[in-house]
């Protein structure tokens, strides 16, 4: 796309078209374009708009009929260097504008707009005063006299790379807000969206123009405050040195939706002010959930792994074989569980078949209840633990498999009821049982408690716990067999 400019007045704006005006040869102030014509005797008018003229964005100059330079703003001399007083009342460019060589058809080009409609654009080189060449954009019209016949040319120019730069500008603001792979919002000073792309949009679960001045707390339910202070900071500050992931949820027809944002930020200026005036934020952001997510699970498997090593490393080293299944539980708590609770099966391990009956607990092992500390071996009396029927540690005996059991979004009382009805710590909210296995016979269940600051137990937190169960199986295990030896 190529943008075409008009000259335009740096201080209304309107278009300059047509206006029949020229630099005067003699004291440089302005007179109607037109031969025989005499000047009008409003001196503030014409100065204010030679005022106007010379204070325009593009360089312009203008031709009488016989080719003679009539006018030439300050644009025109910093491109060239020619002032107007070299310029106005030279007839046509050649030698000094213009090489001799390229002068006739520059000029042809040029005054040729006299007698066609419209505007023309041209590209050509001009020479500057100090003997370099330039090249240049011209957009040329008509000029018309009283009697609508051509009285002159009016040619508004631009240097060529300056004219790129400001088509490139354009049609990248239009390729980021209709084809761009990634969200692209502009939001105002308010901080509501002003403009959205249609990747955006997607993005919020929403409509490009009905998401156009809605507060962001309406579009997301979590993660607005944290987005809102990063805006205000680049409003106040500037743009940050790299890109913030931020993590939102989303609402949409579906229910909300999680999502990690890797967003950069820029702060939107107006190019018309002399002091840069805050328009707004530029919210540039790519969604990045899957990778965040698939980054965590590996982190997390990194770090269970790394758990798992280091309990069997340090369980080697215990004498007794039930402090190594206590060690293994310790270890096994870090980043994973609150509480922990090890029950072994009363009068020895079952087979399967002898498993489908009722089963007994005695409690082995638990983490203490109040502040945190190491796991305590317990369950002397050899006195079963009160399990109710359908009790998750019982479930998981029957089964022979995990079972997961949670107080869900219930209030603290109901929460705190459920635990003890449980037999388990008043601030437990969410409980995964693994069976202890070992030799193809059930030893016990372990009992991992999470509270109300974490969430629910995962399939993926079962098959870590089942990990551990099994490490702890051979250790009670072995504590069997040395006691029976």
């Amino acid at each position: 796309m190529i943008a075409r400019s008009e000259p335009t007045c740096r201080t209304c704006g309107r278009s300059l078209q047509g206006v029949q005006v020229s630099a005067s040869r003699r004291s440089g102030t302005t007179d109607e374009l037109g031969p025989d014509e005499p000047e009008r005797e409003s001196p503030d008018g014409s100065d204010l708009l030679a005022a106007l003229l010379d204070g325009m964005d593009a360089a312009l100059c203008a031709f009488d009929a016989d080719g003679v330079v009539t006018h030439w703003n300050r644009e025109a001399e910093r491109i060239l260097g020619w002032g107007a007083d070299e310029a106005v009342g030279r007839r046509g460019l050649a030698g000094w504008a213009v090489r001799s060589a390229d002068a006739e058809e520059v000029e042809g080009r040029l005054l040729s707009v006299m007698h066609a409609p419209g505007r023309q654009v041209h590209e050509f080189a001009l020479l500057t005063k100090d003997g370099g060449r330039v090249l240049v954009r011209t957009q040329s019209a008509a000029v018309r006299g009283p009697d609508g016949k051509p009285a002159g040319v009016y040619c508004a120019f631009s240097e060529v790379h300056a004219q790129i730069d400001l088509e490139r500008s354009i049609a990248l603001s239009e390729a980021l807000f209709e084809d761009a792979s990634w969200g692209v919002v502009l939001v105002d000073v308010d901080l509501r969206p002003a403009v959205v792309n249609a990747h955006a949009a997607r993005a919020l679960g929403t409509g490009r123009t009905s998401v156009l001045g809605r507060p962001l707390g309406e579009l997301l339910s979590h993660g607005v405050e944290e987005l809102e202070s990063a805006l205000q900071h680049v409003l106040a500050e500037g743009a940050p040195p790299a890109p913030a992931e931020v993590w939102v949820s989303v609402r949409a027809k579906e229910g909300e939706q999680r999502r990690c944002w890797r967003s950069g930020f820029l702060r939107l200026a107006s190019p018309l002010a002399e002091e840069p005036v805050p328009l707004g934020v530029g919210w540039l952001f790519q969604d990045v959930t899957e990778a965040k997510q698939t980054e965590q699970e590996a982190s997390l498997l990194r770090f269970r792994t790394q758990q798992l090593h280091r309990a069997s490393r340090a369980a080697a080293e215990c004498e007794d074989p039930a402090e190594a299944a206590t060690v293994h539980l310790d270890f096994a708590l870090a980043g994973f569980a609150d509480h922990g609770l090890i029950d072994r099966v009363a009068g020895g391990a079952l087979t399967d078949a002898e498993a489908e009956g009722p089963v007994r607990l005695v409690r082995v092992a638990a983490t203490p209840s109040g502040a945190p500390g190491p796991s305590r071996l317990a369950g002397q009396a050899g006195l079963p633990v009160r399990y109710a029927e359908g009790h998750p540690a019982r479930q998981c005996v029957e089964r022979v498999g995990a079972v997961r059991a949670s107080a869900g979004a219930a209030r603290p009382e109901a929460a705190r009821e459920w635990a003890l009805a449980r037999q388990w710590p008043p601030d437990a909210v969410h409980a995964l049982c693994a069976v202890l296995r070992s030799r193809g016979r059930t030893l016990g269940v372990v009992t991992f408690l999470r509270g109300a600051g974490r969430s629910a137990f995962e399939r993926s937190d079962a098959m870590y716990a089942e990990d551990v169960a099994v490490r702890i199986a051979s250790a009670l295990d072995l504590a069997g067999l040395s006691d029976e030896g």
